[in-house]
């Protein structure tokens, strides 16, 4: 099992480049299953989720080409034939968006077998928005044994309000309803940027879709989908964990090849803590404007402050002179990395959905444990400005969503580097 070595103190200096995003590549790819037709989707990240999502595919039957390098991380998607319309547990059990396989297997054939999905445990991420919708256009699916089986002759339209703000319900649902009989209306919709790029890819296979990126979405049913080619969005989770990296670490870091209007809310709470922004058309400036000053952040729904940030925003705030309190509005168990903040030096308290963070304190070298993605990002933040060397165990988590974190990182003068498990190897 990897671990990170970081030697904190150095300001990152240079320009660092976004991947692709992640949670708009696998929707995405999802959505290929709607054509019999090649799907061509370009900027897509070298991370761990993408490989899960390529074998998925593939055990149902799909050909799935994965391109780096020279090929712009490209990768081409034919599901000609999907001649085993099952998610099986033991390729999605580590990853949450695979339940995004759901909606367009059984709008494309009819049938569908989806493991309940896994991923990180960051709380309660409930797939019955997905199902309640899928039942309201005329599935009929039932649970046994970990498994959903969903089935029906053809979707037919409905008008389905949600009951909660979700991302990959409306996403999965917005698949579903492109080959469904009629009209379908979702309300109360995710507004994420993720949402809005796989509107655009299905739009390019032909689909009748209205209001993406509003609460409001409105979609006419086709009988069928061509394949199209597509460039995913820069990943905003990714930038925004560079924007923080290079306000922590006092530096002076352009974060080129992400789309600064996806993360407004983050550079708003930037410049309040007293970090200086310049955004251009593709690319971000953070500079160090003096001493940080302590800026309260709560958590919402897209446009508001996303919660795959909080980890990385209150590694930020201990560094921050003053009382910041966050407030996680969105997963209920969302913060595991407080423990291991505070082994490194940090005074931070819990109570329920909100943190307290007292600062600002001088951070220490520790070994410490990744327990999410965004968790493991924000140790990284720490151990960046930490004294003396921090080991990260468990960096398999950052694996799943940062495409070479720590090769980005190195190249705008991190001392970071990958080191392989010895210990327990046969």
């Amino acid at each position: 099992m990897d671990k990170f070595v970081v030697r904190g103190g150095n300001p990152l200096l240079g320009t660092i480049k976004v991947s692709g995003a992640k949670n708009s590549a696998l929707p995405c790819m999802a959505a290929a299953i709607l054509t019999e037709d090649e799907v061509i989707l370009e900027n897509i990240p070298q991370v761990r989720d993408i490989e899960t999502e390529r074998k998925l595919l593939a055990s149902m039957g799909a050909e799935v080409e994965l391109g780096y390098g020279r090929a712009q991380h490209r990768t081409h998607i034919r599901c000609a034939v999907l001649s085993d319309p099952v998610a099986k547990y033991e390729i999605v059990k580590t990853m949450r968006a695979s339940s995004l396989v759901l909606g367009p297997l059984i709008a494309r054939t009819g049938v569908a077998r989806v493991a309940m999905p896994g991923g990180c445990a960051i709380g309660g991420r409930p797939i019955d928005l997905h199902i309640k919708g899928l039942e309201a256009m005329g599935a009929t699916i039932t649970q046994e044994h970990g498994y959903l089986e969903a089935r029906t002759d053809r979707l037919k339209g409905a008008h389905i309000v949600f009951d909660k703000i979700t991302v990959t319900g409306t996403e999965d649902l917005l698949m579903a309803a492109t080959l469904a009989e009629g009209e379908t209306l979702f309300e109360n919709c995710a507004r994420e940027p993720e949402v809005t790029d796989l509107a655009a890819l299905l739009i390019a296979m032909g689909a009748n879709i209205e209001g993406a990126g509003t609460s409001t979405i409105r979609v006419q049913g086709v009988a069928k989908l061509h394949g199209a080619r597509h460039r995913i969005n820069p990943d905003r989770i990714e930038a925004g964990t560079f924007l923080i990296a290079g306000a922590i670490t006092g530096g002076d870091l352009n974060v080129d090849c992400c789309e600064p209007a996806h993360l407004s809310a983050l550079i708003y709470k930037l410049e309040q803590c007293g970090v200086r922004i310049d955004v251009g058309t593709d690319h971000i400036r953070v500079r160090s404007g003096g001493d940080l000053k302590a800026a309260d952040i709560s958590t919402e729904e897209y446009p508001g402050f996303p919660t795959d940030m909080q980890a990385q925003y209150m590694a930020l705030a201990t560094q921050a002179e003053g009382t910041t309190i966050v407030t996680e509005n969105i997963f209920e168990n969302r913060f595991m990395h407080v423990q291991e903040l505070n082994r490194m030096g940090a005074n931070i308290t819990v109570q329920g959905r909100t943190a307290t963070v007292q600062g600002k304190t001088p951070l220490q070298s520790a070994a410490v444990m990744c327990s999410d993605l965004r968790a493991s990002a924000s140790l990284v933040l720490a151990a960046l400005v930490a004294d003396g060397e921090t080991i990260l165990d468990r960096v398999y988590h950052m694996d799943r969503g940062y495409e070479r974190l720590e090769e980005k990182l190195r190249g705008v003068g991190a001392q970071i580097r990958r080191m392989g498990d010895v210990f327990g190897k046969k």
